[in-house]
């Protein structure tokens, strides 16, 4: 009975979300985001654990925040998360001339020198704003995009999105054991590969001082471009206040120099990403996805 109830579970959330999808694509573009801004209040509200950690979250990025301030901040995360699923959602209805219209890329020029070397290069980025926007526009210029992704539960929505991304161009990497080797194997075909690293998802990371406390991120960008002789461009996407606008952002690569012992360098560099993603962030804080808890100090951490 309890695998039964568990298959209807699943079924129900695997289909709720492609009904939203379907939803996401035919309603105007507006509307889905009137809709967005009317429900992310109520579901910030309703979700008391999730906003009390993404006020923590702020209060470190800024920590002048306080009171209706910092709760107007907390549910400006709740709208910009539901934003990111309806625009990807939307994004294998719009054809390329409607995406570059509606995307402006600040730092592209960095890209094409590094690729020209033949050794990819490695997209670091917060979970912020909605980044396959941008994975979209670069596709469609023919740049080959590699994505490594968390894996979700149950694994029937994981394969959906796994389709979603393809069908947007971009080759899915699962977070796991072999992620590494897949990510070495793309950065050698000269490929762009997007790590999202702001988490120590799988724990054993880097210690870093993070937004003024210690914590510990994935030492996997710089370790994996050390390996392959690539470089490590800090990255960001934010939504506008355009409908469906966006603005992406590429820093100058991370140092990379080696100087010492390889976990050193590795530890040097890791800690000079946490101060760029700082600044990625720090630009739009409202707009950082992030539910967890990331630092010890926050109720419910485990590594």
């Amino acid at each position: 009975m309890t695998d039964v109830r568990e298959s209807m579970k699943n079924a129900v959330t695997v289909g709720g979300y492609k009904c939203a999808a379907v939803v996401s694509r035919v309603i105007p573009a507006k509307v889905g985001q009137r809709i967005v801004r009317v429900l992310a209040p109520l579901i910030a509200r309703l979700s008391r654990k999730r906003r009390a950690m993404v006020e923590r979250h702020l209060s470190r990025v800024d920590p002048t925040l306080q009171g209706q301030r910092l709760h107007k901040m907390s549910a400006k995360a709740f709208d910009s998360y539901l934003r990111y699923y309806v625009e990807s959602f939307r994004l294998p209805s719009r054809n390329a001339q409607y995406v570059d219209q509606h995307i402006h890329v600040d730092g592209f020029d960095l890209i094409p020198p590094i690729l020209e070397k033949g050794n990819g290069v490695i997209l670091a980025l917060p979970h912020l704003g909605g980044w396959e926007w941008a994975g979209r526009w670069m596709t469609d210029r023919g740049y080959k995009m590699t994505v490594v992704v968390e894996p979700l539960q149950p694994p029937a929505l994981f394969e959906w999105f796994v389709g979603l991304r393809e069908n947007l161009g971009m080759k899915v990497i699962p977070l796991g054991p072999d992620a590494a080797a897949e990510v070495l194997k793309s950065l050698r075909n000269n490929e762009l590969v997007c790590l999202l690293c702001d988490r120590d998802i799988q724990g054993g990371g880097i210690e870093v001082d993070f937004f003024g406390e210690k914590t510990t991120l994935p030492a996997g960008p710089a370790m994996l471009a050390m390996r392959a002789g690539s470089e490590v461009l800090p990255t960001a996407v934010y939504f506008t206040d355009e409908t469906d606008g966006h603005t992406a952002i590429v820093r100058p690569p991370i140092s990379l120099e080696r100087q010492g012992s390889l976990r050193d360098d590795v530890s040097r560099a890791t800690q000079a990403l946490a101060k760029e993603l700082e600044y990625l962030i720090s630009r739009s804080p409202e707009q950082w996805h992030l539910f967890q808890p990331n630092w010890p100090s926050d109720p419910g951490f485990q590594k």
